[in-house]
């Protein structure tokens, strides 16, 4: 495949998502390229219809969507059509990589990646994966065979991977939530919240979390009443029935939002965290150094969520909330976290150890020495 002539411009093309955890360390990579070097040609490629659709444009990029779906663990008629839209996608991405002619390309996991990366090695150009997990998905295992760079999160990776094409190097993070830890004063005057209140921060990732909401939902009087006040990031999915709830709580010590885009504010007024254990919140709140209850998703690939919270739970950094014991326990164990300072404190400087804060950018300097 033909290079770029223009040696002032390296063209690097970015794909995945489906959810802000493959979306947002994909633009902290961008990010970084471009920190690295302002000429730099970034193209997204993501899929038809997910978030990145629309996040990657507010970040201020450009994004390109393949036609790919995911294929349904269930018997799904969906499946059916598996087979054409991915004929599709390999086409799209073969056009997409003849018209753009990338220097390298990145991915990040996600249903588009799949396509691209694979095509993009085909086709002679560099690749270099970036996995969040600490479980290897199935579609970076697959292109691992052919990608030149595996950049990782986790010790021990070798089991998935040859440890020759491994770099350890962390989760890349939006550079605000690391300078959170300043923003406490913005953040109390940004929520509306009580300076000497303790305050829950509960979210379930980009998309939403049933169980804890429900969780959150049945207890708020009694976190309310325990003299606390909540964030709670919902989804959109349950933001009509998270506002009922709050409504009828009738407290201004609730904010409840479908999405937040302000993360480093969020974490800023946070003294005490429940979220799921996506790679990217993980990443996330060890940077902003918050205790936290971590509520894995039950039915993610290969039970990724469960590995990465018990990561943290083995160096007292985090404690684990089975998702189906949510109901009864997480409520109680949040009041419980919330007014234990001492015990705040020795989650917040165990979790603070695990941080990569400079990950982005050391991704990008592994993305910048495949461009020959």
């Amino acid at each position: 495949m033909n290079k770029s002539t223009d040696k002032q411009s390296r063209r690097v093309i970015i794909s995945g998502g489906g959810t802000g955890g493959h979306i947002y360390p994909a633009i902290a990579i961008a990010d970084a390229l471009r920190a690295a070097d302002p000429t730099t040609e970034i193209l997204f490629v993501g899929a038809e219809g997910k978030m990145e659709m629309e996040k990657v444009p507010k970040a201020g990029y450009r994004i390109v969507g393949l036609p790919i779906v995911g294929i349904k663990r269930a018997v799904s008629l969906d499946n059916v059509a598996f087979p054409v839209k991915l004929t599709r996608s390999l086409l799209k991405a073969r056009s997409v990589l003849r018209t753009f002619r990338p220097d390298v390309a990145v991915g990040v996991g996600g249903f588009a990646s799949g396509p691209l990366l694979m095509v993009a090695s085909l086709l002679g150009v560099p690749t270099l994966i970036q996995e969040q997990n600490s479980h290897a998905g199935l579609t970076n295992k697959l292109l691992a065979r052919r990608a030149s760079t595996i950049c990782v999160a986790y010790p021990g990776m070798e089991k998935f991977f040859l440890q020759r094409k491994i770099k350890f190097l962390g989760n890349p993070v939006r550079r605000d939530i690391i300078d959170s830890g300043s923003k406490r004063a913005e953040a109390l005057t940004r929520f509306g919240f009580e300076e000497n209140r303790k305050t829950l921060f509960v979210m379930g990732g980009s998309l939403g979390a049933l169980s804890i909401n429900e969780s959150i939902s049945a207890g708020l009087k009694q976190i309310i009443g325990a003299g606390y006040q909540v964030l709670w990031q919902t989804g959109k999915a349950y933001i009509e029935k998270a506002r009922e709830v709050v409504a009828h709580v009738d407290s201004g010590r609730v904010k409840v939002f479908d999405f937040i885009y302000e993360m480093d504010l969020a974490y800023a007024v946070a003294d005490v965290v429940v979220s799921r254990a996506g790679a990217l919140s993980v990443s996330e709140l060890c940077l902003a150094a918050k205790p936290c209850i971590l509520v894995p998703y039950p039915a993610a690939s290969e039970d990724h969520q469960t590995k990465n919270a018990q990561n943290l739970t083995r160096q007292n950094a985090a404690r684990l909330m089975p998702d189906n014991r949510a109901a009864s326990e997480l409520v109680e164990a949040a009041i419980q976290l919330l007014g234990d300072e001492p015990k705040q404190m020795e989650l917040k400087q165990n979790i603070a150890k695990l941080a990569r804060p400079n990950a982005a950018a050391e991704i990008a300097q592994e993305v910048l020495k495949l461009i020959p």
